[in-house]
């Protein structure tokens, strides 16, 4: 080491300090390339092709813009309707208005294309060429485009095969025992809440989210709410922490700045690792011990898990997931119960804003259960209930918009896209797009679903994606339906609800949901 530092020290000063120029000049023109031909290369390659949108100006693409119109557009409540789009993402509609639908901005140096035609929409959530990646890569990011290729093809065929028992329409049926109980409580405690007078008034939103996060609790974990409640508290910590650093999401390497919040992100993952390290070896000894476990998720996961981990005869190596796949998917599931909570907030506020179909949706739960329990066969017979319920989904969809990053040379339609380029399907626009929807997509219609998914488009053409679609769509779908249809049942069958005067008209997106900025107050009427 004396030596290196000897011989260094005793290199001629023009030497060094050519050395020193030389890395100057070529970190110097890295920066250049990224900040300013890269993006500029990519630019003309799309508008080459007729693609149209905003100037690129500087590193930070169009983030300052959305952000400010994100702030304008939040200001204020706004009049009861259902016309959200140009509130919830300002930018896009803008520039759609104005460019058109297909059209890009700049998401730092990304160029960030809109896809709203339904075809095209099906087409990147299947990734049918296999050039298409969510936006955060993690490990598979250092492999080639072939590798990476393969390795996602291996890895979805690989965790469907895993989860799909866990989500089983069997399996399920046996956790309906734990929504009847968590429902059961919301209800009796509401009860309790009623006045002289027959009725009381309450903010929806945190009561609905106790309810989702218990369901989700015992009949994914096999916990109750109050073991669940520090993940969920963490999640919620790490969820307010996200959206303040959205101002530097562009950024490149930019978790790995010694900022408080990284510090505090880090150390809440790291809690959250733990916890569920924890469960899963819990539910693992359970399994081994032969007790029985086949009431919860993660129970069917692991046993399923267990039985992929079982060395294949011709490969001789073992297929399962990792612990630390294990514990995404058990975050995955935590984090659904705000999709769950948000989903029965907006279908008590928008049957508060329609009382007609909350009269028709009452009838048909008491014609069906009368004051009973909903069966598992009945509720699959709900019709008018199934329908409110995809309607209030296609009007306000808990994920707002969904990425994906091509990462090889990609042709989808009449475009061909380069690697870099960013695509954004933004969900709610393709749902309240009247050009698919007919002059009323703005409306609160459920009977456009009376003939199911397909048929409820102009054209019966597929433009539905509440929960996405293709490999990556969320499996735990039918366990959210499922909890809304019982959890409002069993509301109908004891309350008449409309919105309450405190109410204010305010939806607004977090990183997680779409939810009411301005909380959820309903009144309540005993029946």
């Amino acid at each position: 080491m004396k030596e290196t530092i000897s011989q260094f020290s005793s290199m001629p000063w023009y030497l060094i300090l050519g050395t020193v120029s030389l890395l100057l000049l070529w970190g110097g023109a890295q920066a250049l390339e990224w900040m300013w031909f890269k993006p500029r290369r990519l630019d003309q390659i799309l508008r080459n092709q007729g693609l149209r949108g905003t100037v690129y100006r500087s590193f930070a693409g169009d983030m300052k813009d959305e952000n400010r119109l994100n702030k304008e557009a939040c200001a204020k409540p706004m009049p009861f309707s259902h016309d959200i789009s140009a509130r919830i993402l300002p930018l896009l509609y803008g520039i759609m208005k104005e460019y058109g639908k297909q059209s890009f901005t700049w998401f730092g140096q990304c160029p960030r294309v809109t896809i709203t035609d339904p075809e095209l929409v099906r087409e990147v959530l299947s990734d049918k060429c296999g050039h298409i990646e969510k936006t955060k890569l993690g490990q598979a990011g250092r492999m080639t485009a072939e590798e990476l290729a393969n390795y996602k093809k291996e890895k979805w065929a690989k965790e469907r095969r895993i989860l799909n028992p866990a989500f089983h329409v069997e399996n399920l049926k046996s956790m309906i025992p734990a929504f009847y109980t968590s429902c059961g409580e919301l209800v009796d405690r509401w009860i309790n809440f009623v006045g002289s007078n027959g009725s009381f008034e309450l903010d929806v939103l945190p009561e609905l989210q106790k309810l989702a996060r218990g369901i989700v609790s015992e009949a994914a974990f096999g916990s109750s709410y109050q073991e669940g409640r520090r993940i969920f508290d963490l999640q919620a910590e790490q969820g307010e922490l996200l959206v303040k650093i959205l101002d530097i999401a562009h950024i490149p390497f930019h978790w790995y700045l010694p900022t408080k919040i990284n510090k505090r992100l880090k150390e809440i993952g790291t809690e959250i690792r733990t916890l569920f390290e924890v469960k899963i070896a819990e539910r693992e000894r359970a399994i081994k011990n032969g007790e029985a476990t086949q009431d919860n998720v993660l129970s069917l996961l692991l046993e399923s898990n267990m039985r992929e981990m079982v060395p294949n005869r011709e490969s001789k190596s073992s297929v399962g997931l990792t612990t630390e796949e294990v514990i995404q998917k058990c975050q995955m599931f935590f984090a659904g119960s705000e999709n769950m909570t948000v989903l029965l907030t907006w279908t008590l506020v928008l049957l508060s804003m329609h009382l007609d179909w909350q009269e028709k949706a009452r009838e048909e739960v008491l014609s069906h259960f009368g004051r009973e329990k909903p069966t598992f066969d009945g509720l699959n017979r709900l019709k008018i209930v199934n329908m409110i319920i995809y309607e209030v989904l296609r009007l306000y969809p808990p994920i707002v918009t969904v990425s994906r990053r091509i990462y090889k040379r990609t042709k989808l339609g009449n475009i061909t896209y380069p690697p870099g380029v960013l695509l954004v399907m933004p969900i709610i626009l393709i749902h309240h797009d009247t050009d698919i929807w007919g002059p009323d997509a703005t409306e609160f219609k459920p009977t456009r679903f009376a003939e199911g998914i397909s048929k409820a488009t102009k054209d019966s053409q597929v433009a539905f994606f509440p929960f996405g679609w293709g490999p990556h769509n969320c499996i735990g779908q039918n366990l959210a339906l499922l909890e809304a249809k019982i959890g409002l049942s069993m509301i109908l069958q004891h309350f008449k609800f409309e919105l309450s005067e405190k109410y204010l008209h305010a939806p607004y997106t977090t990183t997680v949901a779409l939810r009411p900025e301005h909380s959820a107050p309903i009144k309540f009427c005993r029946i």
